[in-house]
């Protein structure tokens, strides 16, 4: 089986810091892989806060994963504390691709790369629905970050 590739962004617009709790650790003694997803899930919901919405309603409509991609770079550990950064890229009609990258703090190892396919849903039809030109807006005005 070949292996998932994926290029860092050169810059991204959102940081966040978390910490490996025990809960996050397998048998193994490293960052479980269920456990990076609950990682980076909760930067993911940091990022949308940052911006005043929730998943919920963002710009007037709830958003979804459609996919995600995760490529391990080395181990995290428990106690560490990991910072996530991230940028929306590679828009489409109902959605974007959410880029992460996710290294220790302390010592500057990546850990983790990869991107979560966020698809923006129309409630009362339950479909998927066109992205707000409110959150493009909103996105556009958005500093980058090193």
């Amino acid at each position: 089986m070949s292996r998932i590739q994926f290029a860092l962004p050169e810059r991204f617009v959102f940081s966040t810091q978390i910490q490996i709790y025990i809960s996050h650790v397998n048998q193994g003694g490293h960052l479980d892989n269920a456990q990076l997803l609950t990682l980076v899930s909760e930067a993911r919901v940091r990022f949308f806060k940052s911006l005043g919405h929730r998943e919920s309603d963002v710009a007037g409509c709830p958003v979804v994963v459609g996919d995600l991609v995760a490529q391990y770079k080395s181990e995290g550990f428990h106690g560490e504390t990991m910072r996530v950064r991230m940028v929306p890229q590679d828009f489409n009609r109902c959605g974007f691709d959410l880029a992460y990258c996710m290294d220790c703090v302390d010592t500057g190892r990546e850990v983790a790369r990869g991107k979560i396919g966020i698809v923006f849903i129309d409630r009362a039809a339950r479909k998927p629905a066109p992205v707000p030109p409110a959150f493009i807006a909103q996105l556009d005005a958005l500093p980058i970050l090193a």
